[in-house]
């Protein structure tokens, strides 16, 4: 079954085109790749998306359990940078200018995807595969039912019937 999760981090104060440098870096890694290559990256948006692909990653085996989720079966699927809204900032020049700049910001989103060990285990799937597993069985509504007998009481009678023979 796959898994997926996603980690967000939003309003940082790096410009999207940046960060986006660096995404493009580890999108469709495994984490622990993608975690190796940022922390030798050295920009400051590095660690900005280990960051977040770190609570990715927990956001995952929270949600599903280390029992089975391992976390060497993720891997990013998406990583999206997306603009956020621009402070806009006066520089003072002189003989009583202004100059305008922007300080860009951007949101962060990384999505997770990875394999699971077993299968589910929700009441429709398990019902199912008692369906497929179970033999059809005859139609019993008139007749009256057979006593299950158990193993021992088989072999006893048995014993007995074969004892008489002799």
């Amino acid at each position: 079954m796959l898994v997926k999760a996603t980690a967000r981090l939003r309003y940082v104060s790096i410009p999207p085109r940046k960060m986006r440098l660096v995404a493009g870096l580890v999108k469709g890694l495994p984490v622990e790749k993608a975690l190796n290559i940022l922390n030798f990256t050295p920009r400051i948006a590095a660690h900005h998306i280990a960051k977040t692909v770190k609570s990715a990653a927990a956001n995952a085996l929270s949600l599903e359990g280390t029992d089975h989720l391992r976390p060497e079966s993720l891997h990013i699927k998406k990583i999206m940078v997306d603009a956020a809204p621009t402070a806009k900032r006066i520089r003072f020049q002189s003989m009583g200018r202004a100059f305008r700049y922007r300080k860009r910001y951007c949101h962060l989103t990384v999505m997770l995807e990875g394999e699971t060990d077993v299968v589910p285990t929700d009441r429709a799937s398990a019902l199912k595969q008692k369906k497929k597993r179970a033999p059809a069985l005859p139609d019993t509504a008139g007749k009256k039912a057979k006593s299950k007998r158990t193993a021992a009481e088989k072999t006893t009678k048995e014993a007995a019937a074969g004892a008489e023979e002799e």
